[in-house]
């Protein structure tokens, strides 16, 4: 069997403390896998500036005169993880390559897991997915809302499994049927769980961060995650519709009381705190709903605009 070409896709923003590191750390472990004989001695790193304000693209632009096999782009703008996953992911496609794998440029993903990947995608596989062991290195609430989040997405239809982050390995086949998906806010934890290709699962440990902070905060990871939510499922605008049914039928129901009792029995219920209760209940749950219905507006809006999802500055090949 030929030995496949791998791009490793490293997105990078404000990573100047850790960067040259990261890059000396992955050709160790490229060189071993060329040395093995289970991989081309063509395989590269695709770095993606995703608009960092600190000295990030100087080092790069170092790393890549010193060595050919460190290609990169660099972003207008910052315009987040998301978006510099998907432009690694096209940019190694044109760039040409068998197989590629993602990994976060502070290395807290074992980078030595991508022997398995590379001995799963020889074994068959279109997408092999990273899943961490455990969360030991999370506070308590990252560890509760990842946990929320990852039930919430299996509730609502959209299955991806728990832990995985964006740690993976994609074949060329995977990276050709991802340009038939033009969509803006593409949502690659859902697209490559649900694109239907053999899967498969490469257990690996989480390590503490080489330097810096972590560029994820709750307000991201929210966006994330709402974009998720958007992108996969409609089972929230059905639980609009249900609980607008029953809402309804609670108010008739209601209705119905108060009439019966002012007929039959004279008797007009006083019920104010009630009534007042009732009306901030039922206008913060329409409220809701609005914002709901709003999030997937948005989506709507964002796709029919048609805007670019990135606009390059520089590319080094």
């Amino acid at each position: 069997m030929k030995k496949p070409q791998l791009a490793v896709i490293i997105p990078c923003y404000n990573e100047e403390l850790c960067i040259e590191d990261t890059v000396n750390k992955l050709f160790e472990v490229i060189n071993s896998l060329i040395a093995k004989d289970k991989i081309a001695d063509n395989s590269y790193l695709y770095l993606v500036d995703d608009g960092s304000k600190d000295n990030t693209w100087n080092i790069i632009e170092k790393l890549h005169n010193t060595d050919n096999r460190v290609k990169a782009l660099k972003f207008i703008r910052n315009y987040g993880n998301q978006k510099a996953l998907i432009a690694g992911l096209e940019g190694v496609r044109a760039t040409g390559c068998d197989c590629a794998v993602s990994i976060d440029a502070d290395l807290q993903q074992d980078e030595w897991a991508i022997e398995k990947f590379i001995d799963e995608y020889t074994n068959g596989a279109d997408i092999v997915s990273g899943i961490r062991n455990n969360r030991k290195t999370d506070s308590f609430f990252k560890k509760t809302t990842a946990l929320m989040f990852y039930k919430t997405m299996n509730i609502l239809g959209a299955k991806i499994p728990p832990n995985h982050s964006d740690y993976r390995l994609v074949s060329k086949r995977a990276l050709d049927i991802m340009e038939q998906f033009p969509e803006k806010q593409l949502f690659l934890r859902g697209f490559f769980n649900e694109v239907g290709l053999k899967t498969a699962y490469v257990h690996f440990d989480v390590k503490p961060r080489m330097a810096g902070e972590s560029k994820f905060n709750f307000m991201s990871l929210m966006a994330l995650a709402l974009n998720g939510i958007t992108s996969y499922s409609v089972v929230p605008l059905r639980f609009v519709a249900v609980l607008g049914f029953f809402m309804a039928l609670f108010g008739f129901l209601a209705g119905f009381e108060t009439v019966f009792e002012k007929i039959v029995w004279n008797n007009s219920p006083n019920g104010f705190a009630t009534s007042i209760i009732l009306s901030c209940v039922f206008g913060g749950t329409q409220l809701f709903c609005l914002g709901l219905i709003g999030e997937y507006i948005g989506q709507v809006y964002r796709e029919v605009k048609a805007r670019p999802r990135y606009i390059k500055d520089i590319e080094l090949k």
